[in-house]
C-alpha cells in the first residue's frame, strides 16, 4: 500500500502536504483519518490510517498493565497518539509535541512501511539510511524469520 521515499515540507503551522498518489485512497478508504505516534526508536513518527491504527491500539491495549515492559508501551504508543484529519489540500496537522519527539522541522522524510508511514526528520533519514547501506550486512544478526526469506 504505502511505499517508497518521499521528501516533503512542513510549513511553518507544522502542517504536511501527503503525496498526491496517496491522496484518494486516504480520502475514499479511512475519509482522511490518520492517527500519528511515536515510534520506539525516538527518531521517527509512526503515521497509520484509523483502520489500521485500531488494529495496533487494539493488541497494545490487550498487553497485561502489570508488566513494566508492556506499560512503557502502551503509554508511549497511545499516550502520544493524536488523531489527525486530512484538509481538503492533503494535509494534516502535526502537533507540535510529536514534531518536537522527532525532532521534525521544515524538511521530512515520509517513508512508506506498507500499511504506515514513518515520518523522520530528513537529515536523520538520510544519515542513518547511509548508515544502514554502508554498514557490513554480514555483522548484522537476523531475526530467524529473516533467514529463509527470498527476496
Amino acid at each position: 500500500m504505502f511505499r517508497g521515499v518521499n521528501t516533503i515540507n512542513i510549513d511553518a503551522k507544522g502542517r504536511m502536504a501527503l503525496p498526491a498518489r496517496y491522496r484518494d485512497m486516504l480520502t475514499d478508504k479511512y475519509a482522511g483519518h490518520l492517527v500519528a505516534t511515536v515510534d520506539f526508536s525516538g527518531q521517527c513518527l509512526l503515521l497509520y490510517p484509523i483502520d489500521e491504527w485500531e488494529v495496533i491500539q487494539q493488541k497494545v491495549e490487550a498487553l497485561s498493565s502489570f508488566d513494566a515492559a508492556s506499560r512503557r508501551v502502551q503509554r508511549m504508543l497511545i499516550g502520544h497518539a493524536h488523531d489527525l484529519e486530512m484538509d481538503a489540500s492533503g494535509r494534516v496537522l502535526l502537533p507540535q509535541i510529536l514534531r518536537g519527539r522527532a525532532n521534525l522541522e521544515k524538511h521530512v522524510a515520509l517513508v512508506g512501511q506498507g500499511m504506515k508511514f514513518e515520518i523522520w526528520n530528513e537529515e536523520t533519514w538520510v544519515k542513518n539510511a547511509d548508515d544502514w547501506f554502508d554498514s557490513d550486512a554480514e555483522t548484522v544478526e537476523l531475526p530467524a524469520e529473516l533467514m529463509n526469506l527470498s527476496l
